[in-house]
């Protein structure tokens, strides 16, 4: 492993003692071990007198698949639709138990705008739930399904609710393109038209260059920068080398093999996808070698970037489901929950040159909220655009002078322990549906401190726009 793969910033600097020995027995060894042996002191719990707790009863998902593979020919209820079916069948609950049901997405199909009355309509497209109960759309870009989640801790807590279903998808398959601006308002003007020779004559207005149709990318608006060309500047903003980012992502698909093969990704549900055949596992991790990662080529800043198609996440299709209640209505129905959901901030700052910065912010501010420090969290689970955004974030916690120059403190925050972190892979090899990796970070964390016998845990992810979301999640009693 490079000596370099948490280097200096500003004088700031974080040991590598975490990294994964990759090609021996070490890395089974380090990984068992810390899986059975991450044991804490019993901490006081975050309950508060007057608030109603809130928890995680269940979390599923669709297997993430790289888009255009197995679930190329089908539209984005379908996969929604599995979730929410394959909910239903983990938990046994009533189909009209549900007071609201709340989904992410952030590229819409046009014909299915509002996704979710689409898909509980059981005189449609028949996902199980009643028609009697409303459900609305949020999107708020990578973390669309995180802000589901808490509108509807929002709504438990204000005793408007006692069940709500949130979750969220993505199908990057088939995005929608459109029609330059010109063919859209010759299009238009058509439809109005009311007499031949004004058809005619629109008809005959349209050049070729009308018909070049508008290719979606994954960019800022604000900046007109692509996501990573962001992620790329930034990595060079924070020093951080091909090689760290490399290894990273060498890392996150090792250890996501390993919790495959292990059987620990119990939120995966299988799916018979029409036509085709079960699908019942994640199809993108792909555990390579130092020496054929450093093969690629620079992916968006060329030649020189460090950003490649291996160390970043890749473009996926998928859904997510999650069943959250009020403590008490879990408990009646004879649930046990598996977490609860505590306290939790949205952040936001510079798009342009701070764009993927949000666990930075976001960490420090749900724990003074939460009352607690880092060393008082078991479970850490970021969400990996890049591997060079979470380096980057990594060294931005670990800067006193980042910290104070942007944070308004007085040191740095510090690092997560990597024996701590990410120890299931991430979205770098799990796969990274917009709208729906929020509720599988939640149901990580919450597997995760089940297995490993922690108290607390913490995911923080980024998202465009600038902005970012963490949450504190406490284990349930077992």
């Amino acid at each position: 492993m490079s000596s370099m793969l948490l280097s200096t910033m500003r004088g700031c600097s974080v040991s590598p003692s975490w990294a994964v020995r990759l090609g021996n027995s070490s890395l089974s060894e380090s990984y068992c071990l810390t899986l059975l042996s991450v044991q804490t002191k019993s901490k006081k719990t975050l309950a508060r007198p007057g608030v109603k707790n809130v928890v995680l009863v269940e979390g599923v998902r669709t297997p993430f698949l790289l888009s255009g593979t197995t679930y190329a020919d089908l539209m984005p209820h379908d996969l929604a639709r599995a979730a929410l079916q394959g909910l239903l069948q983990r938990t046994g609950l009533p189909k009209d138990a549900v007071d609201y049901i709340i989904y992410g997405t952030v590229i819409q199909e046009v014909k299915t705008t509002s996704i979710l009355r689409h898909n509980i309509n059981q005189r449609t497209l028949g996902a199980g739930f009643s028609d009697k109960i409303p459900a609305h759309t949020v999107t708020m870009a990578c973390i669309s399904s995180n802000q589901a989640m808490t509108s509807g801790v929002g709504l438990i807590a204000a005793g408007q609710c006692d069940s709500i279903v949130a979750g969220g998808v993505e199908f990057m398959s088939d995005v929608p393109i459109r029609h330059s601006r010109k063919m859209r308002k010759t299009m238009l003007s058509l439809s109005r038209a009311k007499t031949l020779g004004q058809r005619l004559g629109l008809i005959g207005s349209i050049r070729m260059a009308h018909l070049s149709p508008e290719l979606p990318a994954v960019a800022e608006f604000s900046t007109a920068e692509t996501m990573g060309h962001s992620a790329d500047r930034l990595a060079a903003a924070f020093g951080v080398s091909r090689v760290e980012q490399d290894e990273f992502a060498v890392r996150s698909h090792t250890l996501a093999k390993k919790a495959q093969d292990a059987g620990l990704l119990q939120d995966v549900i299988s799916f018979k996808v029409p036509g085709r055949d079960i699908v019942s596992k994640d199809n993108g991790i792909r555990v390579s070698s130092m020496e054929q990662m450093g093969k690629l080529k620079a992916a968006f800043i060329k030649p020189h970037g460090t950003v490649t198609a291996a160390n970043s996440s890749f473009l996926t299709d998928g859904a997510s489901a999650v069943l959250i209640m009020s403590e008490e209505k879990a408990l009646a129905m004879g649930y046990k929950p598996k977490a609860y959901l505590r306290d939790f901030v949205y952040v936001s700052q510079d798009p342009k040159d701070q764009l993927l910065l949000g666990p930075t912010y976001g960490t420090p501010k749900v724990l003074e909220r939460a009352g607690l420090t880092m060393s008082d969290i078991d479970v850490f689970e970021f969400h990996e655009a890049f591997a060079g955004q979470i380096m980057a974030n990594l060294k931005a916690m670990d800067s006193d002078w980042f910290g104070q120059t942007y944070l308004g403190k007085k040191s740095k925050v510090g690092t997560p322990p990597m024996e701590k972190f990410n120890l299931w892979g991430g979205s770098l090899s799990l796969g990274h549906p917009f709208g729906a990796t929020g509720c599988r970070l939640v149901t990580t964390v919450a597997h995760r401190l089940q297995k490993e016998g922690g108290q607390y845990g913490l995911l923080a992810a980024c998202a465009a726009g600038g902005q970012g979301h963490a949450m504190v999640i406490e284990a349930y009693p077992q």
